[in-house]
């Protein structure tokens, strides 16, 4: 998890790097948010870095240690029932005519 903390104000910036503030969840200085550690956010932060204070948390080297899940069962092709395709009422009338 990324603790992120607005340390300056938006207000002068471009309308996209205050956009990308309010995407984060950030609306008031000192206000801390936290958010998952992947691309899209690392990728937002990086665009204004210069106004945020960034911090890993403890809570990300928790969420490393997942365990996978047991594979589902898959079903035959052959044992799965098929639909049946119906005509509309377009091709219905093509046909009786």
């Amino acid at each position: 998890m990324l603790q992120v903390k607005l340390v300056k104000s938006p207000i002068g910036n471009i309308p996209k790097t205050r956009a990308t503030v309010k995407a984060l969840g950030l609306r008031k200085i000192n206000q801390v948010v936290q958010h998952e550690d992947n691309s899209t956010i690392r990728g937002m932060i990086f665009k204004v870095k210069h106004l945020l204070d960034v911090q890993v948390s403890e809570d990300s080297k928790k969420t490393e240690t997942k365990t996978k899940a047991a594979p589902k069962a898959s079903q035959d092709k052959s044992e799965a029932p098929k639909a049946k395709k119906t005509a509309s009422k377009k091709t219905e009338a093509k046909e009786s005519n």
